[in-house]
């Protein structure tokens, strides 16, 4: 089994992914939120990927802690912050409170 093919194959889905990924995918909120939500949604998407081997799940742990570390805490503040603006808690809503090792919040 070859490395170098397989990585060229998870880098062309790493990149076809950010390419269909919006650029602004919650046009409407404030710039914090919608950097939040882009950010968890990457996370959400790799801690919801299979690691099938060794290597898959060092790469999926690699990008979970790319993406999810400190969402726990920017989720609490920004549901602090925008408590009264109904459409930003309606959204923070639809994400788990928490996701992170404890060691890692």
């Amino acid at each position: 089994m070859s490395f170098e093919p397989r990585l060229g194959r998870i880098l062309l889905f790493i990149t076809g992914v950010l390419l269909a990924w919006p650029v602004s995918a919650q046009p409407g909120f404030p710039e914090d939120v919608t950097r939040f939500i882009e950010g968890r949604e990457a996370c959400d998407h790799f801690r919801g990927e299979a690691p099938y081997d060794a290597e898959r799940r060092k790469f999926l742990e690699q990008q979970a802690q790319k993406f999810c570390a400190g969402t726990d805490k920017q989720l609490a503040e920004l549901r602090k912050k925008y408590q009264g603006d109904t459409a930003v808690t309606t959204k923070l809503a639809e994400y788990e409170t928490d996701i992170e090792p404890p060691s890692r919040r």
